[in-house]
Protein backbone atom coordinates (compact mmCIF):
# COMPACT_ATOMS: atom_id res chain seq x y z
CA UNK A 1 0.00 0.00 0.00
CA UNK A 2 2.77 2.43 0.86
CA UNK A 3 4.40 2.03 -2.56
CA UNK A 4 1.27 3.33 -4.37
CA UNK A 5 0.27 6.11 -1.98
CA UNK A 6 0.98 8.86 -4.53
CA UNK A 7 0.46 7.14 -7.90
CA UNK A 8 -0.15 10.41 -9.80
CA UNK A 9 3.23 11.83 -8.84
CA UNK A 10 5.22 8.81 -9.93
CA UNK A 11 7.73 9.77 -12.65
CA UNK A 12 7.19 13.55 -12.25
CA UNK A 13 10.50 15.41 -12.77
CA UNK A 14 10.66 18.26 -10.26
CA UNK A 15 13.02 21.22 -10.80
CA UNK A 16 16.21 21.30 -8.78
CA UNK A 17 16.74 23.93 -6.10
CA UNK A 18 19.43 25.58 -8.20
CA UNK A 19 17.08 25.94 -11.19
CA UNK A 20 14.35 27.37 -8.96
CA UNK A 21 16.74 29.92 -7.46
CA UNK A 22 18.14 30.89 -10.89
CA UNK A 23 14.64 31.34 -12.33
CA UNK A 24 13.38 33.41 -9.39
CA UNK A 25 16.39 35.72 -9.38
CA UNK A 26 16.45 36.22 -13.16
CA UNK A 27 12.69 36.79 -13.35
CA UNK A 28 12.66 39.28 -10.50
CA UNK A 29 15.65 41.16 -11.91
CA UNK A 30 14.66 41.36 -15.58
CA UNK A 31 11.03 40.57 -16.32
CA UNK A 32 9.37 43.70 -15.01
CA UNK A 33 11.47 46.42 -16.60
CA UNK A 34 9.58 46.41 -19.84
CA UNK A 35 10.99 48.03 -23.01
CA UNK A 36 14.48 49.29 -22.19
CA UNK A 37 14.15 52.03 -24.85
CA UNK A 38 10.83 53.12 -23.34
CA UNK A 39 9.56 54.12 -26.76
CA UNK A 40 6.09 52.66 -26.31
CA UNK A 41 4.74 52.84 -22.72
CA UNK A 42 1.45 51.40 -23.89
CA UNK A 43 3.16 48.09 -24.68
CA UNK A 44 4.69 47.52 -21.25
CA UNK A 45 2.20 44.76 -20.47
CA UNK A 46 3.29 42.85 -23.62
CA UNK A 47 6.94 43.35 -22.62
CA UNK A 48 6.38 41.92 -19.13
CA UNK A 49 4.34 38.99 -20.44
CA UNK A 50 6.87 37.98 -23.07
CA UNK A 51 9.70 38.50 -20.57
CA UNK A 52 8.06 35.97 -18.27
CA UNK A 53 7.95 33.62 -21.26
CA UNK A 54 11.70 33.99 -21.59
CA UNK A 55 12.64 33.46 -17.93
CA UNK A 56 10.12 31.06 -16.37
CA UNK A 57 10.96 28.09 -18.68
CA UNK A 58 14.39 27.97 -17.03
CA UNK A 59 12.72 25.90 -14.31
CA UNK A 60 12.86 22.87 -16.61
CA UNK A 61 16.23 23.57 -18.25
CA UNK A 62 17.73 20.27 -16.98
CA UNK A 63 14.59 18.10 -16.94
CA UNK A 64 12.94 19.19 -20.20
CA UNK A 65 15.47 21.33 -22.11
CA UNK A 66 13.78 21.00 -25.54
CA UNK A 67 10.44 22.16 -24.08
CA UNK A 68 12.28 25.13 -22.55
CA UNK A 69 13.79 25.95 -25.97
CA UNK A 70 10.39 25.80 -27.69
CA UNK A 71 8.73 28.12 -25.16
CA UNK A 72 11.61 30.61 -25.16
CA UNK A 73 11.71 30.67 -29.00
CA UNK A 74 7.99 31.42 -29.23
CA UNK A 75 8.18 34.06 -26.51
CA UNK A 76 11.15 35.74 -28.19
CA UNK A 77 9.37 35.79 -31.56
CA UNK A 78 6.27 37.34 -30.01
CA UNK A 79 8.43 39.91 -28.22
CA UNK A 80 10.09 40.90 -31.51
CA UNK A 81 6.66 41.61 -32.98
CA UNK A 82 4.91 43.15 -29.97
CA UNK A 83 7.73 45.11 -28.31
CA UNK A 84 9.73 47.56 -30.45
CA UNK A 85 12.78 47.59 -28.17
CA UNK A 86 14.95 45.03 -26.33
CA UNK A 87 14.12 43.89 -22.80
CA UNK A 88 16.32 42.90 -19.86
CA UNK A 89 14.85 39.40 -19.96
CA UNK A 90 17.05 38.65 -22.99
CA UNK A 91 19.72 37.78 -20.41
CA UNK A 92 17.95 34.41 -20.22
CA UNK A 93 19.02 33.56 -23.80
CA UNK A 94 22.69 32.67 -22.94
CA UNK A 95 21.40 30.46 -20.11
CA UNK A 96 19.08 28.69 -22.56
CA UNK A 97 21.89 28.16 -25.09
CA UNK A 98 24.21 26.75 -22.42
CA UNK A 99 21.50 24.44 -21.01
CA UNK A 100 20.63 22.98 -24.43
CA UNK A 101 24.31 22.30 -25.25
CA UNK A 102 24.91 20.85 -21.79
CA UNK A 103 21.95 18.48 -21.56
CA UNK A 104 21.03 17.55 -25.16
CA UNK A 105 22.95 15.14 -27.42
CA UNK A 106 23.99 15.44 -31.05
CA UNK A 107 22.04 17.31 -33.71
CA UNK A 108 19.12 18.21 -31.44
CA UNK A 109 21.35 20.58 -29.51
CA UNK A 110 22.01 22.61 -32.70
CA UNK A 111 18.39 23.71 -32.74
CA UNK A 112 19.36 26.40 -30.24
CA UNK A 113 21.85 27.79 -32.80
CA UNK A 114 19.13 27.90 -35.45
CA UNK A 115 16.71 29.64 -33.08
CA UNK A 116 19.44 31.99 -31.83
CA UNK A 117 20.49 32.94 -35.35
CA UNK A 118 16.89 33.78 -36.29
CA UNK A 119 16.53 35.85 -33.13
CA UNK A 120 19.87 37.57 -33.73
CA UNK A 121 18.54 38.73 -37.14
CA UNK A 122 14.89 39.58 -36.33
CA UNK A 123 15.61 41.29 -33.01
CA UNK A 124 18.17 43.85 -34.26
CA UNK A 125 16.05 44.53 -37.40
CA UNK A 126 13.09 45.34 -35.17
CA UNK A 127 15.13 47.54 -32.88
CA UNK A 128 16.91 49.63 -35.55
CA UNK A 129 13.56 50.30 -37.26
CA UNK A 130 12.08 51.56 -34.02
CA UNK A 131 10.18 54.79 -34.65
CA UNK A 132 12.25 56.47 -31.95
CA UNK A 133 15.50 55.86 -33.82
CA UNK A 134 16.51 59.11 -35.61
CA UNK A 135 19.89 58.11 -37.14
CA UNK A 136 20.75 57.84 -40.83
CA UNK A 137 20.48 54.65 -42.86
CA UNK A 138 24.23 54.02 -42.68
CA UNK A 139 24.04 54.27 -38.93
CA UNK A 140 21.17 51.80 -38.94
CA UNK A 141 23.22 49.26 -40.91
CA UNK A 142 26.24 49.61 -38.65
CA UNK A 143 24.07 49.32 -35.56
CA UNK A 144 22.30 46.25 -36.98
CA UNK A 145 25.65 44.52 -37.64
CA UNK A 146 26.86 45.33 -34.14
CA UNK A 147 23.65 44.11 -32.52
CA UNK A 148 23.65 40.93 -34.64
CA UNK A 149 27.22 40.11 -33.57
CA UNK A 150 26.37 40.72 -29.93
CA UNK A 151 23.20 38.62 -30.04
CA UNK A 152 24.75 35.74 -31.95
CA UNK A 153 27.81 35.75 -29.66
CA UNK A 154 25.46 35.59 -26.66
CA UNK A 155 24.14 32.33 -28.11
CA UNK A 156 27.30 30.78 -29.61
CA UNK A 157 29.74 31.22 -26.70
CA UNK A 158 27.51 29.62 -24.02
CA UNK A 159 26.68 26.85 -26.49
CA UNK A 160 30.39 26.04 -27.02
CA UNK A 161 31.06 26.08 -23.28
CA UNK A 162 28.15 23.72 -22.66
CA UNK A 163 29.28 21.32 -25.39
CA UNK A 164 32.82 21.22 -24.03
CA UNK A 165 31.62 20.44 -20.54
CA UNK A 166 29.31 17.74 -21.87
CA UNK A 167 32.10 16.12 -23.86
CA UNK A 168 34.31 16.16 -20.77
CA UNK A 169 31.56 14.45 -18.77
CA UNK A 170 31.07 11.83 -21.49
CA UNK A 171 34.81 11.15 -21.61
CA UNK A 172 34.91 10.80 -17.83
CA UNK A 173 31.98 8.38 -17.94
CA UNK A 174 33.69 6.35 -20.65
CA UNK A 175 36.84 6.18 -18.55
CA UNK A 176 34.79 5.10 -15.54
CA UNK A 177 33.02 2.41 -17.58
CA UNK A 178 36.36 1.22 -18.96
CA UNK A 179 37.75 1.04 -15.43
CA UNK A 180 34.72 -0.98 -14.32
CA UNK A 181 35.12 -3.32 -17.30
CA UNK A 182 38.82 -3.76 -16.55
CA UNK A 183 38.00 -4.49 -12.93
CA UNK A 184 35.34 -7.02 -13.92
CA UNK A 185 37.76 -8.60 -16.40
CA UNK A 186 40.38 -8.78 -13.65
CA UNK A 187 37.89 -10.48 -11.34
CA UNK A 188 36.92 -12.91 -14.11
CA UNK A 189 40.56 -13.73 -14.87
CA UNK A 190 41.28 -14.13 -11.18
CA UNK A 191 38.33 -16.49 -10.81
CA UNK A 192 39.47 -18.46 -13.87
CA UNK A 193 42.98 -18.71 -12.46
CA UNK A 194 41.55 -19.81 -9.10
CA UNK A 195 39.45 -22.50 -10.79
CA UNK A 196 42.43 -23.62 -12.86
CA UNK A 197 44.63 -23.74 -9.78
CA UNK A 198 41.97 -25.62 -7.87
CA UNK A 199 41.64 -28.18 -10.66
CA UNK A 200 45.41 -28.58 -10.88
CA UNK A 201 45.69 -29.02 -7.12
CA UNK A 202 42.89 -31.59 -7.16
CA UNK A 203 44.70 -33.52 -9.88
CA UNK A 204 47.98 -33.34 -7.95
CA UNK A 205 46.32 -34.57 -4.76
CA UNK A 206 44.50 -37.35 -6.61
CA UNK A 207 47.78 -38.40 -8.25
CA UNK A 208 49.62 -38.41 -4.92
CA UNK A 209 46.87 -40.38 -3.19
CA UNK A 210 46.76 -42.86 -6.04
CA UNK A 211 50.52 -43.37 -6.07
CA UNK A 212 50.82 -43.76 -2.31
CA UNK A 213 47.73 -45.87 -1.61
CA UNK A 214 47.89 -48.11 -4.68
CA UNK A 215 51.56 -48.92 -4.26
CA UNK A 216 51.38 -49.48 -0.51
CA UNK A 217 48.32 -51.72 -0.73
CA UNK A 218 49.86 -53.70 -3.59
CA UNK A 219 53.04 -54.30 -1.59
CA UNK A 220 51.01 -55.27 1.49
CA UNK A 221 48.90 -57.71 -0.52
CA UNK A 222 51.93 -59.30 -2.20
CA UNK A 223 53.82 -59.63 1.07
CA UNK A 224 50.76 -61.00 2.85
CA UNK A 225 50.23 -63.64 0.18
CA UNK A 226 53.90 -64.53 0.24
CA UNK A 227 53.88 -64.66 4.03
CA UNK A 228 50.88 -66.97 3.96
CA UNK A 229 52.74 -69.42 1.73
CA UNK A 230 55.92 -69.01 3.76
CA UNK A 231 54.10 -69.76 7.04
CA UNK A 232 53.29 -73.24 5.79
CA UNK A 233 56.92 -73.97 4.79
CA UNK A 234 59.11 -71.84 7.01
CA UNK A 235 57.22 -70.30 9.96
CA UNK A 236 60.39 -68.67 11.30
CA UNK A 237 60.66 -66.46 8.19
CA UNK A 238 57.23 -64.86 8.50
CA UNK A 239 58.51 -62.23 10.93
CA UNK A 240 60.45 -60.44 8.20
CA UNK A 241 57.40 -60.40 5.93
CA UNK A 242 55.26 -58.97 8.70
CA UNK A 243 57.87 -56.29 9.38
CA UNK A 244 57.76 -55.21 5.72
CA UNK A 245 53.95 -55.09 5.83
CA UNK A 246 54.03 -52.98 9.00
CA UNK A 247 56.68 -50.62 7.62
CA UNK A 248 54.79 -50.16 4.35
CA UNK A 249 51.58 -49.46 6.25
CA UNK A 250 53.30 -46.89 8.46
CA UNK A 251 54.79 -45.13 5.45
CA UNK A 252 51.40 -45.04 3.74
CA UNK A 253 49.81 -43.56 6.88
CA UNK A 254 52.57 -40.95 7.09
CA UNK A 255 52.01 -39.93 3.47
CA UNK A 256 48.26 -39.80 4.01
CA UNK A 257 48.65 -37.62 7.10
CA UNK A 258 50.98 -35.31 5.20
CA UNK A 259 48.52 -34.85 2.36
CA UNK A 260 45.55 -34.37 4.70
CA UNK A 261 47.61 -31.93 6.76
CA UNK A 262 48.30 -29.82 3.68
CA UNK A 263 44.56 -29.77 2.89
CA UNK A 264 43.45 -28.83 6.40
CA UNK A 265 46.21 -26.47 7.50
CA UNK A 266 46.18 -22.79 6.65
CA UNK A 267 48.99 -20.94 4.87
CA UNK A 268 52.28 -21.50 6.63
CA UNK A 269 50.83 -24.14 8.98
CA UNK A 270 51.24 -27.33 6.97
CA UNK A 271 54.04 -29.72 7.83
CA UNK A 272 55.84 -30.24 4.55
CA UNK A 273 57.84 -33.44 5.01
CA UNK A 274 60.62 -34.19 2.50
CA UNK A 275 59.32 -35.80 -0.66
CA UNK A 276 60.82 -39.10 -1.81
CA UNK A 277 63.54 -38.90 -4.46
CA UNK A 278 66.16 -40.90 -6.33
CA UNK A 279 67.84 -42.11 -3.16
CA UNK A 280 64.54 -43.64 -1.95
CA UNK A 281 64.01 -45.86 -5.01
CA UNK A 282 66.18 -48.80 -3.76
CA UNK A 283 64.22 -49.04 -0.51
CA UNK A 284 60.91 -48.90 -2.31
CA UNK A 285 61.99 -51.66 -4.76
CA UNK A 286 63.29 -53.81 -1.92
CA UNK A 287 59.97 -53.63 -0.08
CA UNK A 288 58.15 -54.78 -3.23
CA UNK A 289 59.59 -58.29 -2.78
CA UNK A 290 62.20 -60.52 -4.31
CA UNK A 291 60.37 -60.69 -7.65
CA UNK A 292 61.47 -57.09 -8.36
CA UNK A 293 65.16 -56.36 -9.05
CA UNK A 294 66.94 -53.01 -9.35
CA UNK A 295 69.88 -52.29 -11.67
CA UNK A 296 71.59 -48.91 -11.89
CA UNK A 297 74.27 -47.50 -14.15
CA UNK A 298 76.17 -44.34 -13.25
CA UNK A 299 76.35 -42.15 -10.17
CA UNK A 300 73.17 -40.92 -8.52
CA UNK A 301 73.10 -37.17 -9.34
CA UNK A 302 71.85 -34.28 -7.22
CA UNK A 303 68.67 -33.19 -8.98
CA UNK A 304 65.79 -30.82 -8.15
CA UNK A 305 63.20 -32.29 -5.81
CA UNK A 306 60.59 -32.30 -8.57
CA UNK A 307 62.76 -34.42 -10.86
CA UNK A 308 63.59 -36.85 -8.08
CA UNK A 309 59.93 -37.16 -7.08
CA UNK A 310 58.90 -37.74 -10.70
CA UNK A 311 61.44 -40.55 -11.14
CA UNK A 312 60.36 -42.12 -7.84
CA UNK A 313 56.65 -41.99 -8.72
CA UNK A 314 57.21 -43.45 -12.21
CA UNK A 315 59.10 -46.43 -10.77
CA UNK A 316 56.56 -46.75 -7.97
CA UNK A 317 53.59 -46.80 -10.34
CA UNK A 318 55.25 -49.23 -12.75
CA UNK A 319 56.12 -51.61 -9.91
CA UNK A 320 52.57 -51.29 -8.55
CA UNK A 321 51.11 -52.23 -11.93
CA UNK A 322 53.50 -55.17 -12.11
CA UNK A 323 52.40 -56.45 -8.71
CA UNK A 324 48.73 -56.07 -9.61
CA UNK A 325 48.59 -57.27 -13.19
CA UNK A 326 51.65 -59.25 -14.27
CA UNK A 327 50.67 -62.48 -12.54
CA UNK A 328 52.05 -64.41 -9.54
CA UNK A 329 54.93 -66.03 -11.45
CA UNK A 330 56.15 -62.89 -13.25
CA UNK A 331 59.38 -61.07 -12.45
CA UNK A 332 60.31 -57.41 -12.93
CA UNK A 333 63.52 -55.55 -13.70
CA UNK A 334 63.92 -51.86 -12.74
CA UNK A 335 66.86 -50.38 -14.68
CA UNK A 336 68.03 -46.80 -14.12
CA UNK A 337 70.70 -45.12 -16.23
CA UNK A 338 72.18 -41.89 -14.77
CA UNK A 339 73.78 -39.76 -17.48
CA UNK A 340 75.14 -36.21 -17.14
CA UNK A 341 72.11 -34.70 -18.89
CA UNK A 342 69.51 -37.46 -18.75
CA UNK A 343 67.93 -40.02 -16.45
CA UNK A 344 66.51 -43.08 -18.20
CA UNK A 345 64.07 -45.35 -16.37
CA UNK A 346 63.12 -48.77 -17.76
CA UNK A 347 60.72 -50.99 -15.84
CA UNK A 348 60.10 -54.30 -17.63
CA UNK A 349 58.42 -57.53 -16.62
CA UNK A 350 57.75 -60.93 -18.21
CA UNK A 351 54.12 -61.09 -17.11
CA UNK A 352 50.90 -61.29 -19.03
CA UNK A 353 51.42 -57.99 -20.91
CA UNK A 354 48.77 -57.60 -23.61
CA UNK A 355 46.84 -60.53 -22.14
CA UNK A 356 45.86 -58.45 -19.11
CA UNK A 357 42.27 -57.22 -19.05
CA UNK A 358 41.26 -53.56 -18.65
CA UNK A 359 39.47 -52.33 -15.52
CA UNK A 360 38.77 -48.95 -17.10
CA UNK A 361 40.63 -46.84 -14.52
CA UNK A 362 43.81 -45.65 -16.23
CA UNK A 363 44.75 -43.19 -13.46
CA UNK A 364 48.27 -44.53 -12.96
CA UNK A 365 49.48 -44.26 -16.55
CA UNK A 366 47.83 -40.87 -16.93
CA UNK A 367 49.57 -39.69 -13.77
CA UNK A 368 52.94 -40.91 -15.06
CA UNK A 369 52.47 -39.08 -18.35
CA UNK A 370 51.50 -35.88 -16.56
CA UNK A 371 54.51 -36.01 -14.26
CA UNK A 372 57.02 -36.79 -17.02
CA UNK A 373 55.54 -34.22 -19.38
CA UNK A 374 55.75 -31.54 -16.67
CA UNK A 375 59.50 -32.22 -16.42
CA UNK A 376 59.96 -31.95 -20.19
CA UNK A 377 60.59 -35.68 -20.58
CA UNK A 378 59.15 -38.50 -22.66
CA UNK A 379 57.56 -41.79 -21.70
CA UNK A 380 56.85 -45.01 -23.58
CA UNK A 381 54.28 -47.47 -22.26
CA UNK A 382 53.16 -50.73 -23.82
CA UNK A 383 53.35 -54.53 -23.95
CA UNK A 384 56.40 -56.30 -25.36
CA UNK A 385 56.26 -58.43 -28.51
CA UNK A 386 57.82 -61.34 -26.62
CA UNK A 387 55.42 -61.01 -23.69
CA UNK A 388 55.40 -58.83 -20.63
CA UNK A 389 55.12 -55.09 -20.26
CA UNK A 390 57.53 -52.16 -20.31
CA UNK A 391 57.55 -48.58 -19.09
CA UNK A 392 60.41 -46.43 -20.32
CA UNK A 393 60.82 -42.78 -19.31
CA UNK A 394 63.50 -40.19 -19.96
CA UNK A 395 63.91 -37.15 -17.70
CA UNK A 396 66.26 -34.41 -18.95
CA UNK A 397 68.55 -32.63 -16.48
CA UNK A 398 69.25 -28.91 -16.76
CA UNK A 399 72.96 -29.31 -16.00
CA UNK A 400 75.48 -31.86 -14.84
CA UNK A 401 75.43 -32.47 -11.08
CA UNK A 402 78.01 -34.19 -8.91
CA UNK A 403 77.35 -37.60 -7.51
CA UNK A 404 75.07 -37.70 -4.50
CA UNK A 405 77.18 -37.99 -1.31
CA UNK A 406 74.67 -40.36 0.32
CA UNK A 407 74.12 -42.63 -2.65
CA UNK A 408 72.82 -45.98 -1.32
CA UNK A 409 74.57 -49.16 -2.29
CA UNK A 410 72.65 -51.14 -4.91
CA UNK A 411 73.41 -54.84 -5.39
CA UNK A 412 74.22 -55.88 -8.94
CA UNK A 413 72.23 -58.91 -10.11
CA UNK A 414 73.96 -61.76 -11.87
CA UNK A 415 71.33 -62.17 -14.56
CA UNK A 416 69.52 -59.76 -16.86
CA UNK A 417 66.34 -59.67 -18.90
CA UNK A 418 66.50 -59.83 -22.66
CA UNK A 419 65.77 -56.45 -24.23
CA UNK A 420 62.88 -56.14 -26.64
CA UNK A 421 61.00 -53.12 -27.95
CA UNK A 422 57.36 -52.55 -26.93
CA UNK A 423 54.80 -53.50 -29.55
CA UNK A 424 52.58 -50.54 -28.71
CA UNK A 425 54.16 -47.34 -27.46
CA UNK A 426 53.53 -43.65 -27.40
CA UNK A 427 57.10 -42.49 -27.96
CA UNK A 428 60.32 -43.95 -29.24
CA UNK A 429 62.85 -44.50 -26.50
CA UNK A 430 66.45 -45.64 -26.47
CA UNK A 431 67.09 -49.16 -27.69
CA UNK A 432 69.56 -50.15 -24.99
CA UNK A 433 68.60 -51.07 -21.44
CA UNK A 434 70.99 -49.48 -18.90
CA UNK A 435 72.94 -51.96 -16.80
CA UNK A 436 71.93 -55.00 -18.91
CA UNK A 437 73.70 -57.29 -21.33
CA UNK A 438 71.94 -57.75 -24.63
CA UNK A 439 71.18 -61.39 -25.35
CA UNK A 440 70.94 -62.76 -21.77
CA UNK A 441 67.86 -64.92 -21.62
CA UNK A 442 67.46 -65.26 -17.86
CA UNK A 443 64.92 -63.23 -15.84
CA UNK A 444 66.17 -60.92 -13.08
CA UNK A 445 66.83 -62.63 -9.78
CA UNK A 446 65.83 -66.04 -11.12
CA UNK A 447 68.96 -67.82 -9.81
CA UNK A 448 68.47 -66.35 -6.35
CA UNK A 449 65.02 -67.81 -5.78
CA UNK A 450 64.85 -70.47 -3.02
CA UNK A 451 62.22 -72.76 -1.61
CA UNK A 452 61.93 -70.62 1.51
CA UNK A 453 60.72 -67.62 -0.52
CA UNK A 454 58.11 -68.93 -2.93
CA UNK A 455 56.34 -66.59 -5.34
CA UNK A 456 53.12 -65.10 -4.11
CA UNK A 457 49.96 -66.95 -5.15
CA UNK A 458 48.11 -63.61 -5.35
CA UNK A 459 45.08 -63.67 -7.60
CA UNK A 460 45.70 -61.05 -10.29
CA UNK A 461 43.36 -58.15 -10.86
CA UNK A 462 44.05 -56.99 -14.39
CA UNK A 463 43.22 -54.10 -16.61
CA UNK A 464 44.62 -52.93 -19.88
CA UNK A 465 45.30 -49.32 -20.71
CA UNK A 466 46.60 -48.58 -24.17
CA UNK A 467 47.53 -52.22 -24.65
CA UNK A 468 49.11 -52.43 -21.19
CA UNK A 469 48.50 -52.45 -17.47
CA UNK A 470 47.30 -49.75 -15.12
CA UNK A 471 45.45 -49.50 -11.83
Amino acid sequence: MSTSRWPLRRGVALPSKGDIALTVVLTAATAFWGDLLATSPTRQFAAVLTSLGLTLPLLVRQRRPLIMLAIVSVAGLVQCVAVPGPTASLLAVPVVAYSIARWIDGGSSRLVLVSGTIGAVLGPLRWVHNPGFTGEDTSRVGLFVLLFIMCFTAVLVPYLIGRRLRENDIAAQELARAAVQRYEATLTNRAERARSTEARVRNDIARELHDVVAHSLSVIVVQAEGGKAMAARNPQGTGEVLDIIAETGREALTEMRRIVGVLRAGPGQADYAPQPGLEDIPGMVERAGDRVELVTDGEVPVVPATVGLTAYRVVQEAVTNFLKHAGPQARCLVAIDYEPSLITLVIRDDGWGAQASDDGAGNGLRGMRERVSAMGGTITVGPLSSGGFQVQAQLPLASHHPAHPNRPAVPTPSTRMEHTEPTSAEHTGPTGLPGTRRGDAGLPGESAQTASTPPSPMAPDHDENEGGMDD
